[in-house]
């Protein structure tokens, strides 16, 4: 069954000065403030839509490789994912590095990173990416 989620951004005032409020509607687990300098410059306390992306990618790609993992006889006791989204400014998303170390009794290094680009290739978010370069370093915990 399709699932729809929803957000919506109340905006006031121009791009450089102007302020808003994402608010995630489906979850109602909050509101959260954006504006061009968190998202050009420093955070100081508010969001972005690349955080958000990156928030989005890192639990999808999560999601993607426990499944695959779980799939092939090898489910992940814990996955640490991060995912770094780069934005400059008058171009754009420029690019987005997941990294991510696992634990995942019976299964080497080799067969984890294999099933981590696999995640990478096919978890929705990435698919929906597609048109940004990602990068991935995937490793087993030491």
């Amino acid at each position: 069954m399709a699932t729809t989620r929803q957000a919506h951004t109340v905006w006031e005032g121009n791009l450089l000065e102007g302020k808003g409020v994402v608010t995630l509607d489906s979850s109602g687990i909050g509101e959260y403030p954006v504006s061009w300098p968190s998202r050009a410059e420093q955070a100081n306390g508010k969001t972005s839509p690349e955080e958000l992306i990156a928030a989005a990618h890192s639990s999808c790609f999560s999601m993607a490789l426990s499944n695959g993992l779980a799939s092939a006889g090898n489910p992940p006791a814990r996955l640490n994912t991060k995912a770094e989204v780069t934005f400059q400014p008058g171009t754009g998303i420029t690019g987005i590095h997941l990294t991510v170390e696992g634990e995942v009794p019976g299964l080497d290094e080799a067969g984890f990173v294999k099933a981590a680009e696999d995640a990478k290739a096919n978890c929705p978010v990435s698919q929906a990416l597609t048109g940004t370069t990602i990068t991935l370093t995937a490793s087993l915990a030491a």
